[in-house]
């Protein structure tokens, strides 16, 4: 049963809705959307992917042993996840790798006092990344997404049809959810590939004339594979036997990707087409819509923060959050005068915006993405 959003028909809180509908007209629209998005689809949350992940028939005894000394590493850490594990599986490869390279006698890495090579924990990383794409590779239900991107596309204002430049997303999560979505909506679109069922990277796809819409998959994606002596993406058909020597394994990073890899394409790629987008040009403005995002990932938050304190006031940020009020680094962004005028803040306890707070006693519908797609496609 859908939710009732008759609270949100109260004074306050329809003038913040309206608002909203006139500053997503007035400017070039942007969503950044993270796991929260897929939950109605029938994918897992970050904790639930996790337990998943960990409890996975295809890790083998090496990698459980690994992924339970990092484990152990974590103790005590506030949300950690298989993400972050496997960030810091990455960071040991490079260690045994930087050793190994410059001939060091001691040319591992060292978990619960025992040794790894580069190659033992590489093995475990692609293992766990297998992993992760079984679970998501799964039956999703489509609904919810097919009106969300209906209600993007729809025209702002009766009569017209032509949208200005391409509605951007900017997808955190590992599903081809908004891809197909947008598919399904005969809607085109560039996300860097180029060619059909297999396809390669090209990411002047991006620069297409044609296209409605650009989604940039930050993390990588379950439908991408990198095969021996290309680090480029492809996408191969699942029913495809390559020749011997050409292993295909996914491509995706974790959230908490470090520094060096950072600097690889097709991430680098997409991290600096990502900053342009968040940097409108001079005189015209970009509208940011986050959802689904929790701001724990460093790499995305400094971005953010960024891109609000560069785009001259140009970039407007809308958050949907599920936390009661801001927390964290959308707490200390909404708190620093330099930049709180740009974000609005739908919360589930109140809508919050530069010096303007309006408190609910009741949890408010407007931070569940199937709500937000709702009230995007005009719902009242």
């Amino acid at each position: 049963m859908a939710d009732d959003l008759s609270e949100l028909k109260k004074p306050v809180f329809s003038t913040a809705l309206n608002d909203l509908d006139n500053i997503l007209m007035q400017g070039n629209k942007a969503f950044l959307l993270g796991a929260g998005c897929s939950k109605c689809a029938g994918l897992p949350l970050t904790d639930e992917l996790t337990r998943m992940a960990l409890a996975s028939p295809l890790l083998d005894t090496a990698t459980k042993n690994i992924l339970s000394s990092i484990k152990d590493l974590f103790k005590g850490a506030v949300s950690a996840n298989i993400e972050d594990y496997l960030s810091e599986l990455v960071d040991l490869m490079a260690i045994a790798e930087r050793r190994s390279v410059r001939g060091a006698t001691t040319h591992t890495a060292s978990l619960s006092s025992v040794a790894y090579s580069a190659n033992e924990l590489k093995t475990a990383a692609d293992q766990i990344k297998q992993a992760i794409a079984s679970i998501i590779d799964q039956d999703v239900k489509m609904e919810v997404h097919l009106k969300f991107i209906k209600a993007v596309h729809r025209p702002s204002r009766p009569g017209r049809t032509v949208i200005a430049r391409p509605v951007d997303y900017l997808i955190l999560n590992y599903d081809t959810l908004i891809e197909s979505s947008l598919a399904l909506e005969k809607i085109s679109y560039a996300d860097g590939m180029n060619g059909g069922t297999s396809a390669w990277w090209d990411p002047s796809t991006f620069d297409s004339k044609d296209v409605s819409a650009r989604v940039l998959k930050l993390h990588g994606s379950i439908d991408w594979s990198e095969i021996a002596g290309d680090v480029l993406p492809r996408r191969i058909g699942k029913k495809l036997k390559l020749p011997i020597g050409s292993d295909q394994k996914v491509l995706i990073w974790p959230a908490s990707t470090k520094y060096r890899e950072t600097q690889r394409d097709p991430y680098a790629q997409l991290a600096s087409l990502g900053r342009r987008i968040l940097r409108p040009q001079h005189g015209t403005q970009t509208v940011l819509v986050v959802c689904g995002y929790s701001f724990s990932d460093s790499h995305i938050n400094i971005e953010l923060e960024r891109a609000l304190r560069e785009s001259a006031g140009e970039l407007t940020m809308i958050v949907f959050t599920f936390d009661d009020s801001p927390v964290g680094e959308l707490k200390k962004w909404y708190l620093d005068k330099e930049i709180s005028d740009q974000i609005r803040i739908y919360a589930k306890n109140g809508f919050f915006h530069g010096t303007t707070q309006v408190p609910s006693t009741t949890d408010l519908p407007w931070c569940k993405f199937e709500n937000v797609t709702r009230l995007l496609g005009g719902e009242r």
